[in-house]
């Protein structure tokens, strides 16, 4: 499936059913809940992480894996996170659109700190982030050409504008707490991916991860504000004690700014993102949304 998000960009998508031959939650109308599924820099629907996830998250529901842009075979370049939050906006309206009424947003690494300022941008029930112009609340109502994300907040603008793009849950793994954070080897190696032309061709033909020249202009919302702002939404955190990308510290500064509504996981002898999350830790995961936000 060829999704457009709201900037007009081609979002390579992927649906699968709910595995029946597992213990999956249904409502009164036969209704499951889907899992909408957002990788890390460099990854796409296809890598074989990402489909490990999808068929441990298939116990409890369907699934909607996609890549986002600059990645696999969706459309434009890789915006490190901003413009990122209309591609995952376009998955959930998407599973909308198929019946679901209850969605669940995992994301991992760069995918994690998307479906936080998702979750802070398109609340159930809020109002339209046009009614403040930019998405996260500072600057004109339309895409510029810098990376910078303009879209609708609820149900009434073009982000979502074949149905609500809400979620009911939101997983984070493994994500920033802030911006520009260099404090790792690992960091300043992607830093150097992302902003030198060299670099950049490393990701593209090494990496196959096709990134945007510009900088964000303006600076998207930070990831720790957009948690902060999450609230009633139920949130869980998950962190591995051995990430080599970001400390411990930005989980912990994750859920400070959450508040109580928050859970947070710190994961003995856990590494980086959809890499590190194995099946066990991947059934947990979906065994808390279904607990935090059950199906219908």
């Amino acid at each position: 499936m060829v999704l457009l998000a709201a900037d007009g960009v081609a979002i390579e998508a992927v649906y699968e059913p709910a595995d029946f031959d597992a213990d999956v939650t249904q409502d009164a109308a036969g209704r499951v809940p889907v899992t909408v599924v957002a990788h890390g820099f460099t990854g796409s629907a296809g890598r074989p992480h990402v489909r490990r996830a999808a068929a441990v998250f298939r116990r409890y529901g369907a699934v909607i894996t996609f890549s986002f842009r600059g990645h696999g075979a969706s459309g434009g370049r890789s915006t490190v996170g901003d413009r990122e939050v209309l591609d995952l906006a376009a998955a959930v309206a998407w599973a909308r659109r198929l019946g679901h009424r209850t969605v669940w947003t995992v994301g991992f690494s760069m995918g994690g700190s998307v479906v936080l300022r998702h979750a802070a941008l398109y609340p159930a029930g809020g109002p339209d982030a046009h009614a403040s112009g930019h998405a996260d609340g500072r600057g004109s109502a339309a895409a510029d050409a810098h990376g910078s994300v303009h879209a609708d907040g609820h149900g009434s603008g073009p982000a979502d504008a074949h149905g609500p793009a809400h979620t009911d849950a939101v997983v984070a793994v493994s994500a920033p707490a802030r911006w520009y954070y260099r404090g790792t080897a690992a960091m300043r190696r992607l830093h150097w991916v992302v902003t030198r032309p060299l670099g950049r061709a490393v990701g593209r033909y090494g990496l196959r991860t096709r990134i945007h020249t510009s900088d964000w202009d303006p600076v998207p919302l930070d990831p720790a504000e957009a948690a902060a702002r999450i609230a009633p939404t139920p949130l869980l955190l998950v962190h591995g004690d051995l990430d080599p990308y970001f400390p411990l510290d930005h989980p912990r500064a994750l859920a400070t700014a959450a508040g109580p509504q928050a859970d947070l996981w710190l994961e003995p002898g856990m590494g980086h993102a959809e890499n590190a999350a194995d099946e066990a830790l991947l059934a947990r995961i979906a065994d808390w949304a279904a607990r935090r936000a059950p199906g219908g």
